[in-house]
């Protein structure tokens, strides 16, 4: 089943799509992930026996607005691509293959399919980056990967825009990304339920699913969400060791390899080709099994300027100063 968001009789609800119609359920999207994934199905199967409206008369939302976002680093190809672009560094780091890393990215920009997208204006190298998200649908601690499983609603696209020139400096101090990130991302059209996605996966647990992603309709990337290094009950279970995860939180795949980002490209070619972003280009990730999302890039919003840190004469400062 698919689960989206939308403004409907002035408010926001939850709708299930279906055969290119909507059919609105009382509560909003968070009402319904909270009640966990069975309850959603019942819920939505009521929906679907009443009369439902033309999806292109209505704007779809962002399908949720997430708890927490976790971002890992699931495709090793990516990792190797863009690792040679931020830093310089051939190969991937020993302790990349010794769990699945993430970092917490910001829920409060989250966009929607078609919104347009502000980059910061300090930014001189826009770059989209192609991920699955799974969201999850039960709280759980210390979670095993089987016990992780039931934990996951469903799924859906995830792009996490990103500012390459900010990252690049950011990263320089050995935390972040901060600004380089947390700008915007977006999610959607909607979330598939696990139950149905469930279908596209192997025997060896990972899903056989095309990504494929296009800027003014020219595929720039595509990958196999099968070249994953670990599955999404694995994120799931690493995300939850000595931790909780909570029903709305959502865990981005990583991106993509085989250019599911501009960065990934530009550390192999030893150049910036294809070109950064530019402001009205378009971007359109699309996932088997989930659908097409797309954004446009806009103008930069002007921000107030943060000075530099203050030079301190650390010497004196710890004696005190001298005194005249």
């Amino acid at each position: 089943m698919k689960f989206a968001t939308c403004i409907h009789e002035g408010r926001e609800k939850a709708v299930v799509v279906q055969e290119g119609a909507i059919h609105p359920l009382e509560i909003t999207m968070r009402e319904l992930v909270d009640g966990g994934l069975g309850k959603a199905l019942e819920l939505g199967a009521a929906a679907l026996r009443k009369p439902g409206f033309p999806l292109d008369d209505v704007a779809l939302c962002a399908p949720l607005q997430p708890a927490t976002m976790r971002d890992f680093v699931a495709f090793e190809e990516h990792v190797e691509g863009v690792r040679r672009s931020i830093d310089g560094q051939d190969g991937v780091v020993e302790a990349w293959y010794q769990a699945p890393r993430f970092y917490f990215t910001n829920p409060y920009t989250v966009n929607g399919p078609g919104a347009v997208i502000h980059p910061p204006a300090a930014c001189h190298a826009l770059d989209f980056e192609l991920e699955v998200a799974a969201v999850v649908g039960k709280s759980g601690s210390s979670l095993s990967v089987a016990e992780a499983k039931n934990h996951i609603f469903g799924y859906t696209i995830l792009n996490d825009w990103s500012a390459r020139d900010i990252q690049r400096r950011e990263m320089q101090v050995s935390l972040g990304p901060s600004k380089g990130k947390d700008f915007a991302n977006t999610l959607g059209p909607w979330i598939v339920t696990a139950d149905e996605f469930d279908e596209r996966r192997g025997d060896d647990g990972f899903f056989d699913v095309l990504c494929t992603v296009e800027v003014n309709g020219d595929r720039v990337g595509h990958d196999s969400l099968a070249n994953m290094g670990w599955t999404f009950e694995s994120l799931v279970a690493y995300a939850s060791r000595d931790s909780w995860v909570h029903p709305g939180d959502v865990l981005g795949s990583g991106t993509v390899g085989n250019g599911g980002c501009l960065a990934e490209l530009w550390g192999r070619r030893g150049e910036q080709t294809p070109p950064p972003l530019h402001v009205g280009d378009v971007v359109t990730l699309t996932v088997e099994g989930i659908g097409s999302l797309s954004n446009t890039v806009g103008e930069s919003r002007p921000s107030p300027d943060v000075p530099p840190a203050r030079q301190i004469d650390h010497v004196s400062a710890r004696s005190g100063g001298e005194r005249a």
